[in-house]
């Protein structure tokens, strides 16, 4: 049964999580960071059947909220991946049965992309799985005006500005957000709007938050899975980060989804995806 628990509070905002415990004791984790271009969602968008795939496979699993942008910036967004993975190791393992030595963070999209990030912390995971994330927040991809979301109904600012809220969230719905990362996609400015910095002027602090620039030799394990018809995120930047992982002999491997759009793990029924999350299973019990 699922509980849920608080890993923090900054400015009167709890952070919460939702455990979801394997009937096996003392089983891996199985940390989840959803996606949202950092700007929208929550824990409660993790799909159930991945769930019960994870159960059924003998992991613990677990959901979490971290604050979003751009009430909140990415250095602070970084901190919460930190703090939870912090919190699980030292107060959830006395609340919780699970193997705190043998924890995954796996994510989606920008979950993917914060999946990553948390190979470069202070406090790694044993391994990640990395679904159509990013590697590099500073390519022309995300900085520059995408031709894809340019084809959709323009976004005004004064728009923009009005669904930003005055205080901390960890938690929103698409419905109420996606006009904010709609925009940033057309104007190229979600590195402004994420950071609060220019990706001209500001190289070097924003490489800091690429992983591909920070791969060193404890880099832990990571699977990379994408679509190679991504229309969001570039199938390259997959492709990039694992070539640096394999360049820098980490264990690695890159799923390709042949004409997988994004959020192709949507569609649990295809065959493509279903063999995909038997190589993820196989690929978490080889590393945790």
């Amino acid at each position: 049964m699922k509980t849920t628990f608080t890993y923090k509070q900054v400015k009167g905002c709890c952070i919460k999580g939702d455990f979801y415990p394997s009937q096996e004791k003392n089983a891996p984790l199985i940390v989840y960071i959803h996606g949202g271009g950092l700007i929208w969602g929550t824990r409660k968008d993790m799909r159930e059947e991945q769930i019960n795939l994870y159960h059924q496979a003998g992991f613990n699993v677990c959901s979490i909220d971290y604050r979003l942008a751009p009430e909140t910036k990415l250095p602070e967004i970084t901190e919460d991946i930190r703090d939870v993975l912090h919190w699980l190791q030292e107060e959830g393992s006395k609340t919780y049965d699970f193997d705190a030595s043998k924890m995954a963070v796996t994510g989606s999209s920008a979950g993917g992309y914060l999946a990553l990030l948390s190979g470069t912390l202070t406090i790694r995971p044993k391994a990640i799985v990395s679904f159509y994330g990013y590697g590099n927040i500073i390519g022309d991809w995300y900085t520059k005006p995408s031709p894809h979301f340019l084809k959709m109904t323009k976004v005004p600012e004064h728009l923009v500005k009005q669904l930003i809220q005055s205080h901390t969230i960890a938690e929103a719905p698409i419905e109420r957000r996606y006009a904010i990362y709609l925009y940033c996609r057309q104007q190229g400015k979600w590195i402004d709007y994420i950071t609060s910095l220019n990706p001209r002027l500001n190289v070097a602090k924003l490489k800091a938050y690429c992983p591909v620039e920070n791969i060193d030799a404890d880099f832990p394990p990571t699977l990379l899975l994408h679509g190679n018809a991504d229309k969001d995120v570039p199938f390259q930047e997959s492709a990039d980060m694992y070539q640096s992982l394999s360049n820098a002999g980490i264990t690695t491997q890159l799923i390709t989804i042949p004409n997988g759009e994004h959020s192709f793990d949507e569609n649990m029924e295809n065959p493509t995806v279903t063999k995909a999350f038997e190589q993820v299973i196989s690929f978490l019990k080889s590393n945790l």
